[in-house]
């Protein structure tokens, strides 16, 4: 069996039917609505990822605690197995998505105009497939990884990995022995300077998750008469307090080295402009830096009464939180200060922030691989608004990362594309990032 580097020529065709696995992966459609009795196709995917893994040679594990989710896993025996070993994961649930606000079949897996549109394009089936195409080319080919490899395709991660990647490390932490590094989604696609020089972003950590619930107490009395002591009344108004307010901006180690580093790229100190001109300058990539400049409070659900014209005793809310690694003590207390008389609050959900070292060989590996297939490529650390199943590898002691790789047209809104209606990826894209995968993973 021969071994690959970085170095190493890789074709165009090898990487082809990463296209077609992008799209037959979307066509299953894995809709994860956190209800138990509407879940579809999660353990479909998993079976058709495990097929694929079984048709050149390779023998996964299906693994799951219920009938309709499954995980994927495959360990790939490398060069050298004293050294730490890696894990490269992806999760094959995606958001629900309503097929009368999309121009295309958000479940038919549709190539046109030179991209792979439906649900999961970018959330993250790209990255499902191009990790399938490079573990088939691998078994077809004889190619050994410089170490030990973890293949992961995982379920749940849109309803926090309850029953994906949380529950693989609860219970077969086994799975994952002897990694010390991970590597996941949302990072290393690029965003365009100027035609000749790209960013691309390599996460190297994530905000914490708190989903608050907010609740009011006041006297229920009847919808007709004056009244001073209204639970709605004091829920509606801590909720708006929480809602408008705009809290500080938090420099982070993290952000000075990527702002810093994006000026140089752009020829001019980001650092000395004010912040939301910064966010300005950026476009659609403004969108993902200036939600990492600050803690994050967002009301998203609320609930009160029970009739038209009856006072409640309580009302509820819920509100979404992102805190800044480091920032738990000090968020706490800015919400309690905006809460008001007769408010409580209890947080529902909680993950934590995680952040590793840009400074890294693992990073060094993803830089060289992009400048293999992009010249023009310069990658800068960045903070993560949102949450992956990095939380959830980072509790046994693996250093995570985001690196998904896609070389994007200049013009294309990427972050609106998450959750977005007509969801989409470019075939290009999906080919280059399937060769720098490779190379990544190949020299690591």
């Amino acid at each position: 069996m021969s071994q690959t580097t970085s170095q190493t020529p890789v074709p165009d065709d090898a990487f082809d039917e990463v296209v077609t696995l992008c799209s037959e992966l979307i066509a299953i459609d894995s809709t994860n609505t956190g209800d138990p009795q509407t879940l579809v196709g999660e353990r479909e995917a998993a079976e058709y990822v495990a097929a694929k893994l079984r048709e050149v040679g390779l023998e996964p594990q299906i693994i799951g605690e219920d009938e309709k989710r499954a995980n994927v896993i495959v360990r790939i025996p490398g060069a050298d197995s004293d050294r730490g070993g890696l894990l490269v994961h992806g999760h094959l649930d995606v958001v629900p998505a309503e097929p009368a606000e999309w121009s295309v079949d958000p479940f038919g897996g549709v190539i046109k105009d030179g991209y792979v549109w439906g649900r999961g394009a970018v959330d993250m089936k790209d990255m499902d497939a191009m990790m399938l195409a490079v573990v088939r080319r691998w078994a077809r080919e004889g190619i050994v990884p410089p170490r030990d490899m973890v293949f992961a395709w995982v379920a749940d991660e849109e309803h926090g990995g309850i029953h994906g990647a949380h529950w693989l490390v609860d219970n077969h932490p086994d799975l994952f022995e002897g990694c010390t590094e991970a590597v996941g989604e949302v990072g290393g696609f690029s965003f365009t300077i100027d035609e000749g020089n790209r960013v691309y972003p390599i996460m190297t950590g994530e905000k914490g998750i708190r989903w608050m619930k907010l609740t009011a107490t006041g006297q229920p009395g009847h919808g007709s008469m004056i009244h001073h002591d209204n639970a709605v009344t004091k829920l509606a108004a801590a909720v708006a307090r929480i809602g408008a307010h705009e809290f500080p901006i938090v420099w982070t180690d993290t952000l000075r080295e990527f702002v810093t580093g994006l000026g140089k790229l752009m020829g001019t100190d980001l650092m000395a402009v004010d912040p939301q001109v910064m966010i300005d300058k950026l476009g659609p990539l403004g969108r993902i830096v200036g939600a990492t400049l600050r803690n994050t409070a967002n009301p998203t659900q609320l609930q009160a009464g029970y009739k038209a014209n009856v006072i409640p005793s309580s009302a509820t809310a819920i509100i979404d939180c992102r805190v800044i690694p480091g920032q738990e003590a000090e968020f706490e207390k800015q919400v309690d200060e905006l809460l008001g008389p007769d408010v409580t609050r209890e947080w529902v959900i909680s993950d934590i922030a995680i952040e590793s070292s840009f400074d890294v060989p693992l990073v060094e590996a993803m830089t060289a691989a992009l400048k293999a297939e992009d010249d023009g490529s310069h990658t800068l650390p960045y903070l993560m608004s949102g949450g992956t199943d990095a939380k959830s590898f980072t509790q046994l002691g693996m250093k995570c990362y985001g690196f998904s790789p896609l070389r994007l047209p200049a013009d294309l809104d990427f972050a609106s594309l998450f959750h977005g209606i007509d969801e989409r990826v470019p075939v290009d894209a999906l080919t280059f990032g399937a060769r720098v995968l490779d190379r990544f993973l190949a020299s690591s």
